[in-house]
């Protein structure tokens, strides 16, 4: 069955591929860089310079970017860069920086129809992301793909990714007892890790306190959060990093030379050969980290209190900058330059583990398991938005109040079972979602510019 699932990933997410990357760069030309311009607005607004509390919408622009960034910014930072180089080798971060620069543009785009076309849900509420653009912009013959998303991010934001390695960084760090990391309990047939269960049942009592209290109270949560967590792991890294100092150029240039020779990569080829399975496998992992053309960004900035569309598109531009080309790239060099991604057969979370242990002997490992901590419950916590919303989409807000519980209980789920086949599951889920959230943008990209002329025009008229 587990390579049945492996299957199926790696045969969809190839057309995927091209579809990102292809997609991102024509976002990317066809707004002639116009976003990259703005960067520095785009902090502006962020800092709250142009909020107003009484624009429509849940939350302001703030916690919507940390709402995104709670999920993206997660444990795919930690273990899903770690599986990219144990497959990759170094070249797989190359492709994941190609993926997130042009997926900057991606979300600038999806993020800005998001706000546009924003519609109500069946209590009236304002809500925004991939479905509700379609329903709203392109009407009704193109329904099946917004049922389409709602269905795959039912799948693709279940907490059972976070749920499994955070388990996993628990009892490989803070259990010492083999004896108490071995025991397990029958249950219909299936051998249940004993420690790992009642992990599980932690975590999810913990984020149902959160969960339950809806998009304000994770919106809230998210905002104190995400930049704590931000600043304890780059602080982190960063000591790593200054310890290898000698060594970081070396690997920096070897991620470029690598992402054409492939020389370390341990995967199935495609697209004719092996760079191409590296090409995908870089791509596959960013896509999952940053979740740029996925559809879940669109989602938490369509709360945002805004009645300026592209204000929101270039908040949303700033995510995968931040997950992919600064925390991811700071994983990987960590890993690299310690050298475990060489001498350790681990994989996942384990492997970045090594790389702190290795650096920082006898507390490295706990410093790790505290980043981990804040980036999976963080990622739990905007996940089960995402999964509600699409869920009231399809069959009312009463309807949605239900899925928090089952979500509540996937976690126990994620935290019991094989990484691999969790990784594959929700590979399959984001390739799918990317297809609506695409195909969407692409059809409408023309009123983006219109609407991005409109804009800056009118933001240079007010600053001369």
């Amino acid at each position: 069955m587990s390579e049945f699932i492996a299957h199926i990933a790696n045969e969809i997410y190839t057309p995927v591929a091209f579809l990102l990357i292809l997609g991102g760069l024509y976002f990317l030309f066809t707004s002639r860089f116009v976003q990259y311009k703005y960067f520095r607005h785009a902090i502006n607004i962020l800092r709250g310079k142009y909020s107003n509390p009484n624009d429509p919408g849940q939350i302001n622009p703030y916690q919507a970017l940390s709402t995104a960034l709670a999920s993206t910014v997660g444990m795919g930072n930690i273990a899903g860069v770690a599986a990219a180089i144990t497959i990759g080798g170094p070249g797989a971060l190359f492709w994941m920086w190609v993926t997130a620069f042009v997926g900057m543009s991606t979300n600038f785009f999806t993020s800005t129809l998001s706000v546009m076309y924003r519609g109500k849900d069946s209590a009236g509420e304002i809500q925004g992301g991939p479905m509700y653009v379609i329903r709203e912009a392109l009407g009704k013959k193109w329904q099946p793909l917004a049922v389409l998303f709602s269905i795959c991010c039912l799948v693709g934001c279940l907490p059972i990714f976070q749920a499994n390695q955070l388990t996993q960084a628990i009892v490989d760090i803070g259990i010492t007892s083999e004896e108490i990391k071995t025991s397990t309990f029958q249950f219909i047939g299936f051998t249940i890790s004993t420690p790992k269960f009642i992990i599980g049942l932690t975590i999810m009592f913990f984020a149902g306190i959160v969960i339950l209290g809806g998009i304000q109270r994770i919106g809230n949560w998210a905002g104190k959060m995400v930049p704590l967590m931000i600043v304890i792991y780059f602080l982190a890294v960063f000591s790593i990093l200054v310890m290898h100092i000698r060594d970081i150029p070396t690997y920096l240039w070897m991620i470029v030379t690598d992402a054409f020779a492939a020389e370390h990569y341990h995967g199935k080829p495609a697209l004719g050969g092996i760079v191409g399975g590296l090409i995908i496998a870089g791509i596959r992992r960013a896509s999952f980290s940053n979740e740029a053309g996925i559809g879940t960004a669109p989602m938490a900035l369509g709360a945002s209190k805004s009645t300026e569309p592209i204000r929101e598109g270039l908040v949303s531009m700033l995510s995968p900058a931040i997950d992919t080309l600064l925390v991811c790239t700071l994983t990987a060099l960590a890993i690299l330059a310690t050298g475990v991604w060489q001498t350790s057969e681990t994989s996942g979370v384990t492997l970045t583990a090594a790389a702190f242990n290795t650096a920082m002997p006898g507390f490295g490992q706990y410093v790790l398991l505290l980043c981990a901590f804040f980036f999976a419950i963080t990622s739990v916590f905007s996940y089960s938005y995402y999964g509600s919303k699409s869920l009231s989409f399809l069959l009312g807000v009463k309807a949605s109040k239900w899925y928090n519980y089952f979500y509540l209980l996937t976690i126990v789920l994620g935290a019991v079972a094989s990484m691999h086949d969790i990784m594959n599951i929700i590979d399959i889920a984001y390739a799918l979602m990317a297809i609506p959230t695409m195909v969407s943008g692409f059809m409408l990209a023309p009123k983006v510019i219109k609407e991005s002329r409109r804009y800056f025009s009118a933001l240079k008229e007010a600053e001369s």
